[in-house]
Parts: C-alpha cells; sequence; structure tokens
C-alpha cells in the first residue's frame, strides 16, 4: 500500500493541512543522487512526488526496498523519535521530493492531536504493507 500524495492529509483539519505544507519544501534530485545515509541525524523526512528511490541498508547496500509510488514516506525514523536514519536513499532516476523539517512538523502535529492520531495511523499503515512486502526476501 501507498499513499497518493493528497491522501496523507486527506480529510484533516483545513489549517493543519496548510501549516504542514508550509513546513515542506520542494527537492528536485537527478539520477543518483543520495537523499540521505544511514545514520545520518533524523532532522527531516521526505514524500515521494516522482520518480523512485532505492532504500538499502549497511556496508554492502543492501537493498531493502525501493520507493515508488506517490505518497510514500522516505526517512521515516524522524517521525517515530529516532536520533538517525535507518537506511541509506539514493535515487534511481530523475526525482522530486517534498522535504519535510521533523521539528517544524513535531510543532504543528502538536497543536492538532487529532490530525497527528490520524496521520501516524496513515504511517503505521503503509509502514506495515512494506514489511509485509518485504517478507519474501527476508524469509
Amino acid at each position: 500500500m501507498y499513499l497518493k500524495q493528497g491522501d496523507l492529509f486527506w480529510g484533516m483539519d483545513t489549517d493543519f493541512v496548510k501549516e504542514a505544507m508550509a513546513a515542506t519544501t520542494k527537492e528536485n534530485l537527478e539520477e543518483g543522487q543520495v537523499v540521505f545515509k544511514e545514520g545520518d541525524p533524523a532532522e527531516s523526512f521526505y514524500i515521494l512526488v516522482k520518480g523512485r528511490i532505492k532504500l538499502t541498508l549497511g556496508e554492502k547496500s543492501r537493498e531493502v526496498y525501493v520507493a515508488y509510488q506517490p505518497g510514500e514516506i522516505i526517512g521515516w525514523s524522524s517521525l517515530i523519535g529516532r536520533e538517525t536514519l535507518s537506511a541509506t536513499a539514493r535515487c534511481l532516476e530523475p526525482t522530486i521530493l517534498s522535504k519535510v523539517d521533523r521539528q517544524r512538523f513535531l510543532d504543528i502535529l502538536g497543536r492538532y492531536p487529532s490530525e497527528g492520531a490520524t496521520l501516524f495511523q496513515r504511517v503505521a499503515t503503509m509502514l506495515g504493507n512494506r514489511l509485509v512486502k518485504l517478507y519474501p526476501s527476508i524469509a
């Protein structure tokens, strides 16, 4: 499952959505460009607008997932309170991302607790489905 770009905030309070969108910046990246590296500070997360991003782990850069659907979240570690990012993300083609500052976004969520609950439920669903998709590769 993935979240279409607009689905992440669908049905939420209009003021919350405006503030959340104001916390984003658009990034245009080239094929091969690294978005972030495993162990980098978890200061931002990203929403995929267009393109494909390969996530890898460890020194051998073991591929664990390819994000390709608009609305997928990359760098979700920053949303759950981790201090560092758990994977490396590299663009497989020209890619457009919405970059979201962690602290600014969490401050906004603090003012809109019901929207925060809905958002985390959507993110949990997306990550759960991503994990189920990975089961065959780790079995």
